[in-house]
């Protein structure tokens, strides 16, 4: 392995490269993106709508309007300023003129015409939208996290495979060979017996104080329907101002619509990737305990450091930690690196991240897999994996059942920090072994009207 690949400043500089390319706006799409190729026919079409058009979402839109057998009939958001750029940016880059804006997402999955949407809003509305869509037939791109809380994923994958529709979740490092190699590599026995999977994501930050006398909000931001099932809160400008607004994307930060760091920003990529190349897409830890450090004021009170370690009934420990914690415990290994996934095994070690993949020995980067050992479901492009899916009617290299099982790791972190006591989890049963307190945390009572 060469050191200075995994020096401290040129990780962090890549690392703050790649999160500015996450949350900023937009998402740059290549030409060989926004080219149009030869024609498609109408019956090879597939009609979408995107519902949240900022900052993501309309990077989302973009990429998809990119191919030559997607067509785009409608948009939603519940700021008339995004819905209405997302209508000139696909007039002006695909002459897309047909285009019908939505505030309420409910009015665009009535739409009998259209067969898949994409799911980007804040957190907090992720599973009541995905649920409804489900039951409207739509097939749906999901962006993570599945919800603020366990119900609503639970909820949402019994809705789903119901209907039989088809699901991506937004984990899209699975579609990168580089987590494949490192998590194909780790299940088939070149580290030999993994004992450790140490996992580490951005944080949450400060956020500030609310203002005294909330201020009305403005008439194109439909703020009733931003807060939806999450209780009711006066406006202020810092409780929904989003990534796509050229902020800190405060609402990310707030529990109420958000784990921050811990599962929507990053965490949940980076645990996705763990369970992977664990084998435990189906199942969960059986032991969590864990400490974190939340903010003593101001709006945010989301966790900004933590140390959570998970005991799976095959042996493996796996350690999630806030970037500046993984740094720490980095040192003992000789390495600097505090955004990423680093499997250690009786025999060496395989470390990922989004710029690169290291291992110990250097060797096992050239090792191939062979044809009669474990290979790894293979997707070179997420939103096109998508799409393949919803037309063979295959399942997706993210499919719900993965998504529900991983993200609930998430919330199990946040749980078992905020109790401050080890907690005994049933994957089977999904719920807390003896423990009341722990599994009314496993949902949230929803404002009125909006219920599971």
């Amino acid at each position: 392995m060469q050191k200075d690949k995994l020096s401290r400043r040129g990780f962090l500089g890549r690392a703050a490269g790649a999160a500015a390319g996450v949350v900023g706006f937009p998402y740059v799409v290549s030409a060989a993106a926004l080219g149009k190729g030869g024609a498609v026919a109408a019956s090879e079409r597939i009609v979408m709508g995107f519902i949240g058009v900022g900052s993501m979402g309309g990077g989302h839109l973009l990429r998809f309007a990119g191919y030559d057998d997607v067509q785009v009939a409608a948009v939603c958001d519940v700021r008339e300023f995004f819905r209405q750029r997302a209508k000139d940016w696909l007039a002006r880059r695909f002459g897309n003129r047909d285009v019908t804006a939505y505030n309420d997402f409910r009015e665009l999955l009535a739409r009998e015409d259209i067969d898949a949407v994409t799911v980007v809003t804040p957190e907090h509305w992720h599973g009541l939208i995905g649920i409804e869509a489900a039951r409207q037939g739509k097939s749906m791109y999901y962006e993570k996290p599945l919800d603020v809380h366990v119900a609503a994923g639970k909820a949402l994958r019994e809705a789903v495979n119901e209907a039989g529709v088809t699901f991506q979740f937004g984990t899209q490092q699975r579609s990168d060979v580089r987590f494949r190699q490192a998590c194909e590599l780790v299940r088939n026995g070149r580290i030999g017996k993994v004992r450790t999977i140490m996992v580490g994501s951005l944080p949450s930050g400060p956020c500030e104080n609310q203002p005294s006398e909330p201020t009305p909000p403005k008439e194109e931001f439909d703020y009733d329907m931003w807060l939806g099932p999450a209780k009711w809160s006066p406006y202020s400008y810092e409780r929904c101002a989003s990534r796509a607004m050229r902020t800190k994307g405060w609402w990310t930060h707030i529990y109420d619509y958000s784990l921050g760091g811990l599962s929507g920003a990053w965490g949940i990529h980076h645990v996705d990737i763990a369970q992977w190349g664990n084998g435990t897409d189906d199942t969960g830890p059986i032991e969590v305990e864990g400490t974190g450090t939340f903010p003593e004021d101001g709006l945010a009170d989301c966790a900004i450091s933590w140390e959570v370690k998970h005991k799976y009934a095959n042996g493996v420990t796996m350690i999630h930690m806030d970037r500046m914690t993984a740094l720490e415990q980095a040192k003992q290994f000789e390495l600097h690196w505090g955004n990423g996934i680093l499997f250690l095994g009786s025999n060496g070690w395989v470390f990922v991240c989004r710029e690169l993949i290291a291992t110990e020995p250097e060797s096992l980067l050239r090792e191939v897999i062979g044809p009669d050992e474990i290979q790894l479901y293979r997707s070179n492009n997420h939103q096109r994996n998508f799409l393949d899916c919803v037309k063979s009617k295959e399942e997706t290299i993210c499919p719900v059942e993965s998504a529900v099982r991983n993200d609930t790791i998430c919330h199990l972190d946040d749980i078992a920090m905020r109790l401050g006591r080890k907690l005994k989890w049933d994957p089977v049963r999904e719920g807390f072994v003896g423990d009341d307190e722990a599994n009314r945390m496993l949902t949230r009572p929803l404002r009125s009207p909006w219920h599971l």
